[in-house]
């Protein structure tokens, strides 16, 4: 069997700059069941101009007068509520992940906590300083590739593949592809990175997400993929594992009415519960591939299928024929496969109606 999808908690910053509300929100993700509960690591000066504008689905659910960097301060975490956080979900037995948005965010992930994965999110997948540390500290990256285009994420790839193998300081162009067609950067990729396929818009239109693009991007690149989810409900999620997803990320808020940029496209804990069950089931449902009974219809065999059997009372030494042989059940005698076989046979023997023809 497969392994099982991972489903990951996304809190991102629903936590709204409270350590209580964060560390309720690894509580909710654990006992939804998920595998990971991830957050978001950032230095608000490092990730954004005081200039820089909210997106339309931010000024919509938060201050729309209050700008992108005053938001960002006011959803940071600082390094100690981290330790807190990673404290939290050992006890909770659920891995902790967060996504880098800057160098010092690296650091504190991959050298200080240790962590052996970081998330990039859609937003970094240009950002090629990131990705080459990143990729330098030799950990797993979950790379979104939201708002992308095919030969972006291979630019991004062909990055993290140069950091995974050569290291050199000013990495060029050439040599940035010429690690990507390597060997050597072809098996780091597929030992370090999984792809998520992603629509970044909160909450994302349905006629939007384009889960084929997912199926793409696998046949493109032979990494492992996932789904980014931002659409309402779990059936972009449940459809993306029929699809071959290894991961689903979701959004969860402990209640989608707060005030906050992502709460209103996020899952609330009971929705996030359903979402770990149906992606369970659906991994369960995929199954082996291979055309077999299964153990549970096994037994059915003999009681749905039939057997030829005498249509009315046969005399030793009559043909058999279209009118005096019949296919009923149960399927504990000769297959009606061998209708044809049967036909102008003498019987053997006297046979009753409804007792199961030989020959």
């Amino acid at each position: 069997m497969p392994e099982p999808v991972r489903v990951i908690a996304e809190a991102g910053v629903n936590h709204d700059g409270s350590l209580d509300l964060a560390l309720a929100l690894v509580d909710a993700a654990a006992s939804a069941g998920a595998d990971t509960v991830k957050f978001q690591t950032f230095r608000p000066e490092a990730l954004a101009a005081r200039s820089a504008p909210k997106a339309e689905y931010q000024r919509r659910h938060t201050n729309a007068e209050e700008s992108q960097y005053d938001m960002l301060r006011r959803l940071a975490l600082d390094d100690a509520a981290h330790h807190a956080l990673v404290a939290r979900c050992r006890e909770r037995g659920i891995r902790f992940l967060s996504s880098a948005f800057d160098l010092e965010s690296l650091r504190l992930l991959a050298d200080t906590l240790g962590l052996p994965e970081i998330k990039i999110g859609s937003g970094e997948l240009t950002n090629a300083p990131l990705l080459l540390a990143t990729a330098a500290s030799g950990k797993h990256v979950i790379l979104s590739t939201g708002m992308a285009v095919m030969a972006e994420v291979r630019e991004a790839l062909a990055v993290l593949a140069f950091g995974y193998t050569r290291r050199e300081a000013n990495p060029a162009p050439a040599a940035l592809a010429a690690a990507f067609d390597s060997s050597a950067g072809q098996e780091a990729l597929r030992r370090h990175v999984t792809l998520l396929h992603c629509t970044t818009e909160y909450p994302a239109p349905f006629e939007d997400v384009n889960l084929r693009a997912m199926t793409a991007l696998a046949e493109t690149f032979g990494l492992p993929v996932g789904l980014s989810d931002h659409t309402p409900g779990i059936v972009a999620p449940v459809a993306a594992v029929a699809l071959g997803a290894v991961v689903i990320e979701k959004h969860l808020t402990l209640d989608r009415s707060m005030k906050g940029p992502d709460h209103a496209a996020s899952l609330d804990p009971a929705g996030m519960a359903a979402l770990v069950t149906a992606v369970r089931q659906a991994s369960l449902a995929l199954g082996d591939g291979h055309k077999s009974p299964r153990p549970s219809e096994s037994k059915n065999i003999a009681i749905a299928r039939k057997s030829l059997v005498a249509a009315r009372a046969i005399r030793r030494g009559e043909n058999f024929t279209e009118t005096n042989i019949a296919a009923k059940r149960p399927g504990t005698g000769l297959s009606p496969m061998r209708w044809w076989d049967a036909l102008g046979r003498p019987a053997p023997r006297d046979f009753a109606p409804d007792e199961a023809i030989e020959f």
